[in-house]
């Protein structure tokens, strides 16, 4: 059976993050996505003009009526808004017998905010620990340890302190840095730095979504999670080469790539 993966995050309406870059990235890796709206947002190229989530008794019965049918062989979050959500999410996902990638977004490629301040405690407390993966950026990073990578050196102490909330695998995305976009992967003992040619591309909207939901891809095949992370950066990275302008801002990356070489 082709292997299924649930996505648990917000609705992009211009198509190049959220919802819709999973079940893209999903598509294209061979693995069947579902998804669990749990924001509705008016976005586009230029930002994000207004987010409306969804109450927590809707994202729970999503879930439950993939899973307890369907079944699935991993789980990506990304955009969950509110502490409630996030109190929720983590307590079905702590209930379900796959491994989960844990996108902790807290704002757009553009700036917006797309999670309360208040829910940060609940990000650590309750859904970083129940995470496989946690595939923080270096915003979120210091958003929730406080500790600013300003350097390649820096990843590892920012690793350590996300560790310390339970993850059992961190991806810290060291694509803010200037040079090679190198990554750093660890669980506390192995540690696996993966570097790619940086493009000089400026449509990039999504790649945070889009790494994601390919490590659940790989998870689902049966991958490791190294052997997983491996081949999303792989796939991201030329996503990002080949992404694309659309509208007046940031164009999205090209989640067919592979499709159209």
């Amino acid at each position: 059976m082709i292997p299924r993966v649930l996505t648990v995050a917000g609705s992009d309406s211009g198509g190049g993050a959220g919802i819709q870059a999973d079940l893209k990235t999903m598509l294209a890796l061979g693995v069947h996505g579902m998804s669990v709206i749990t924001a509705v947002t008016a976005q586009n190229s230029v930002g994000v003009q207004g987010a409306w989530e969804l109450p927590v008794e809707a994202v729970r019965a999503q879930y439950r009526s993939v899973v307890d049918d369907i079944g699935v062989q991993a789980v990506k979050t990304g955009m969950l808004a509110s502490a409630e959500l996030v109190e929720a999410v983590a307590e079905l996902i702590s209930g379900t017998n796959a491994p989960a990638v844990v996108d902790p977004v807290g704002v757009s490629k553009h700036g917006d905010a797309l999670l309360a301040a208040s829910a940060l405690d609940t990000v650590r407390t309750k859904l970083l620990p129940v995470a496989t993966v946690a595939t923080p950026n270096l915003d979120e990073v210091a958003q929730l340890t406080g500790v600013r990578v300003e350097s390649e050196d820096d990843l590892r102490p920012a690793a350590a302190a996300v560790l310390e909330y339970g993850p059992r695998w961190v991806l810290i995305k060291g694509g803010h840095l200037p040079g090679d976009a190198v990554d750093l992967l660890t669980d506390g003992a192995a540690e696996y730095r993966l570097r790619a040619p940086r493009h000089d591309n400026r449509h990039t909207h999504g790649t945070g979504c889009t790494l994601a939901s390919a490590i659940a891809s790989g998870l689902a095949k049966g991958l490791s999670v190294p052997e997983a992370v491996t081949a999303a950066k792989e796939y991201v990275t030329g996503a990002i080469a080949a992404g694309f302008a659309l509208g007046a801002g940031i164009g999205p990356v090209d989640h067919g790539w592979r499709l159209r070489g």
